[in-house]
Formats: structure tokens, C-alpha cells, sequence
């Protein structure tokens, strides 16, 4: 029979709410298997009867023989006629002679590559999963049409059947490249087709492969000063050389990448932008600096990463045509999404690329994730070509707009002495400077134990020089909790005093 604490152990396993779910035979089987992988029970031991154990258990007999069952078929235990059941040599472990000490495997270090430390040590790309205030690129999902979404998926469902329910092509399914190729055309000015279009599940996996299908470690990359993070971050972690260029106020001085280039050794192989709105400052690239740009990359055979990642939303007249559709060399990749424009948990982005690279980045893409799923992709494409999503945009702009509004009135009116609001052309966030030496990273984080959510500026910057400040994303709260969010703020920085 197990001893006390061992049958107690057994008693402790099986109640265990985090077992609740398992049926009773195999949180004993379990529990069994536990003791005997801790070496409680040795090799050679023999278990308490099942009658003897149901009995001890309060269980029924046809419990434990279950429990044995399994044991005995993933080998743990040795059943046999007329003597009982016992510990299996098979569960015996190999010699721990010679060992000083047993290291806990929670305190033992992880040992990883180069690249995955690199990863590591990068943080990551951190989303704000709940719409808390201030929080930079989130939608309000709350005007969302979503009885016509649903609809429009019911329609799919009923239309495709089960073959929705099987793998897209890794490229994407067809409607939807057809439907955001017709749309980029249109809205931006770009020169797409279906067959150029490579959807995906994010404009960070766009930025992914990118760095690692176009580059080799080592190589370098001019990219805006300051910078989106998850841009660096990506670069960052293929091993990418990241050169910073400043920003005025018609967005990256694109003569200083002649400049650079003309020194020994400074070319670079690649491009990063966001010219619709800068990110985080919200410039626009005006249009000599973009055909600059477009000139640059032709005579150094470089490419133009475009980030369009919210051009929707303009709220000064039209956005500028994107440089894809100004560049005859075809040197230009363009990346968007529907994530700010739409909402979230949709995941997908995608990329119109050059003729030549749709091969190599669809077979690149098979060995990240495969492919996105099809309902919400042939949903999506429905939700276009029906003039919802053209309307939906429509909606958002006058109503982002009238936030970004509201959010610059309250900066100036409850933290003037502390902030000076930089009112973009568009966008879903504001940056805002200091006006007085505040420790940037302190008061983000006490701005987000007191439940706001707030972007540094500083940690943009790729060079020495850098501006402290908040970005600080207005689309996803109305006027009113704007009001009460700045008067939290308000509350938070005074504590940095005056």
C-alpha cells in the first residue's frame, strides 16, 4: 500500500481545480505517474491492489483499473497475473552518480542562439490588447458595422461551404487579392493586380519578410529618425544595420541618403518609410523627396519599404499618392493592413510587391505560418467590393477627426505647462512633447499602473538625439472619456512636480 504522504500526494493531484477538467481515472493516473517520475516510487515497487487503492481513493474499482490501464500502456507500470501491478524498469532514469547537486529546471538558464537572444533581449513587438486610454493605433471597434460582417460571412459560409474550411493558398485567396489590388488603385494611387498582391497576417510579418528575404545579416538599412519600433525591432533581429536619417517638416531629408552613400562603405541595400504619416511625428513626404527616393533606389539597386499603415485616415484633403504607384522601377514594396482601419483580431495585412519577388516571398511565407484563414479573408474581400469598407473609412475619419480635435484642446487646456500637443494631418495618435524635464519612461509607467496606456517618444529615436514626450492614440475613446483620461494624466505627472 503507498505510504501516507504518498497517498496524500495522490489526493492533493486529483483535487487539484487545475486537473478539474480531466475525467477522475486520469488525474490518478497522473498523480501515479508523478510519483513515480519524481522517484518516489522506485523502480521495482509494488502499487496498492486497485481494490485497496478505490477503497483509500473512495473511488469505484473501475477507476483505478483505468488508471492502471494507462500506466501500463505508456509503460510505466508492469502488471502481473496473480501478483500485482509494479513500477516498470523502463521508468527507471539514467544514473544521477556524480551529480553534486539537482538543478531545479525553473533555475537553470536557458540557453539560447544568437538570433533568439537577440529576439529575446528586443522585447518584442508589445500590442495593447484592451482599448485603454491613449493607447497608440487602436480602432474603436465600437462603430464597427458588425451585423453586416456577419451577414456577409453567413453568405461565404453558404457559398463555399466546407471548402472554406481548408487551407488558403499561401499567396491568399483570390477575391481578396482582387478586391484590396481594385482598392489600392484607386484610393492610393498605386499600380497593383491580383497576381502582385501577397496577403498576410500583419504588416509586421510583412516588415519580417522583408528584412530576412531581401537582406543578408550585416547588410544596412536607412531608416527614419525616430522610427516605428516594430520596423527596428525587425531589422534588428535579421542581424540588419539600422543608419538613421533625420525628419523636418516634410518628412526624411532623403538628400542626406546620397550623402551617406557617397562615403566608403555607408551604401545601403534598403529603405524603410511611412510617407502617408510619419511614424510617430504624423509628416507627410512631399512630393520631390519621394521621387528622390524613388531615384535613389534605382541607381543603387535598392529597395523602397513603403508603410502605409493608416493612410485612411486624412484628415486635411486627400492623402499624397503612394511612392509604389510613382515608381517605374518597379523597387518599391508596399505594406498595408487592415487592423487600424478595421479592427484587431482580424490579422490580415499584406504586401504588393514587385513582379519578381511574389515567388520568393509566397514561398518565404509557407515557412512562417502557411497561409491566413479563409472565412475571414473571403469576408474581408465581400466587405470591399460591397462599398462597406469604403464607407466604414468614411465614417471613422469624421469621427477620429473630431478626437484628434477634442485630445489637442485638452492637452493645451490641462497640461499646458507640461505638454505641447503636435497636431498631425492624420492618424489615430498625437505625439506630444515635454515642456519641462520629466523622466520619460517613469511616468509611462506610472501612466500604466494608473490604467493609461502611453507610447515614449525617446525610445523611437535610432540616434543619440531625441525628443521626450508621450505618443498618445485618440481614435478608440470618445470626447468625454478623453476628458477623464488627461484628467488622470493630469494627476499622474504632477507627481513629477512643477
Amino acid at each position: 500500500m503507498f505510504r501516507h504522504a504518498q497517498l496524500e500526494s495522490v489526493k492533493a493531484r486529483i483535487g487539484d481545480p487545475a486537473q478539474g477538467a480531466l475525467p477522475l481515472h486520469a488525474r490518478i493516473q497522473r498523480a501515479v505517474r508523478q510519483l513515480i517520475l519524481d522517484g518516489t516510487l522506485e523502480v521495482g515497487r509494488p502499487l496498492p491492489a486497485s481494490r485497496a487503492l478505490a477503497r483509500s481513493l473512495d473511488v469505484s474499482r473501475d477507476t483505478i483499473e483505468a488508471a492502471y490501464r494507462q500506466l501500463h500502456a505508456e509503460g510505466f507500470i508492469e502488471r502481473r497475473v496473480g501478483a500485482g501491478s509494479f513500477v516498470s524498469q523502463r521508468a527507471r532514469r539514467p544514473s544521477q552518480r556524480g551529480m553534486m547537486q539537482r538543478v531545479d529546471p525553473d533555475d537553470a538558464p536557458v540557453r539560447l542562439s544568437r538570433r533568439g537572444a537577440a529576439l529575446f533581449q528586443g522585447g518584442g513587438v508589445r500590442d495593447f490588447v484592451a482599448p485603454r486610454p491613449f493607447a497608440p493605433g487602436v480602432p474603436d471597434t465600437r462603430h464597427f458595422p458588425l451585423q453586416t460582417w456577419e451577414r456577409l460571412q453567413r453568405q461565404v459560409l453558404k457559398e463555399y461551404g466546407t471548402r472554406a474550411l481548408l487551407h488558403s493558398p499561401p499567396q491568399g485567396m483570390e477575391p481578396l487579392r482582387q478586391a484590396i489590388a481594385d482598392y489600392v488603385n484607386l484610393e492610393r494611387g498605386a499600380r497593383a493586380a491580383p497576381e502582385r498582391v501577397v496577403v498576410l497576417t500583419s504588416s509586421q510579418q510583412a516588415l519580417t519578410l522583408c528584412a530576412t528575404v531581401l537582406l543578408d545579416a550585416g547588410d544596412r538599412i536607412f531608416v527614419e529618425d525616430p522610427v516605428y519600433h516594430g520596423a527596428r525591432k525587425a531589422f534588428d533581429a535579421a542581424g540588419l544595420e539600422c543608419v538613421p536619417v533625420p525628419l523636418d517638416a516634410d518628412g526624411m531629408r532623403v538628400e542626406r541618403l546620397q550623402q551617406i552613400a557617397r562615403r566608403p562603405g555607408d551604401s545601403a541595400r534598403a529603405v524603410f518609410l511611412t510617407p502617408s504619416h510619419q511614424f510617430p511625428t504624423g509628416a507627410t513626404l512631399s512630393l520631390d523627396r519621394r521621387l528622390a527616393v524613388i531615384e535613389w533606389a534605382r541607381q543603387h539597386q535598392a529597395w523602397i519599404l513603403e508603410d502605409d499603415y493608416d493612410s485612411e485616415f486624412h484628415y486635411a484633403g486627400k492623402p499624397t499618392a503612394c511612392v509604389q504607384g510613382l515608381d517605374p522601377h518597379e523597387r518599391t514594396i508596399y505594406i498595408g493592413t487592415f487592423t487600424k482601419s478595421l479592427f484587431p483580431g482580424l490579422r490580415i495585412g499584406y504586401m504588393v510587391l514587385p513582379p519578381r519577388l511574389v515567388a520568393p516571398m509566397t514561398v518565404a511565407r509557407t515557412l512562417l505560418d502557411g497561409h491566413s484563414a479563409p472565412i475571414p479573408q473571403l469576408t474581408l474581400a465581400r466587405f470591399i467590393e460591397g462599398g462597406h469598407f469604403g464607407a466604414h473609412v468614411r465614417a471613422m475619419r469624421t469621427v477620429y477627426a473630431e478626437r484628434r480635435d477634442a485630445l489637442a484642446h485638452l492637452v493645451r487646456k490641462h497640461l499646458a505647462d507640461v505638454l505641447e500637443p503636435r497636431v498631425p494631418a492624420g492618424g489615430m495618435q498625437m505625439p506630444c512633447a515635454f515642456l519641462r524635464d520629466i523622466p520619460e519612461h517613469d511616468a509611462v509607467d506610472a501612466a500604466r499602473r494608473s490604467g493609461i496606456d502611453l507610447q515614449g517618444l525617446a525610445a523611437l529615436h535610432a540616434s543619440r538625439w531625441h525628443e521626450a514626450g508621450f505618443l498618445m492614440g485618440f481614435a478608440a475613446h470618445a470626447p468625454n472619456e478623453l476628458d477623464a483620461a488627461v484628467g488622470k494624466l493630469a494627476e499622474v505627472l504632477r507627481r513629477f512636480g512643477r
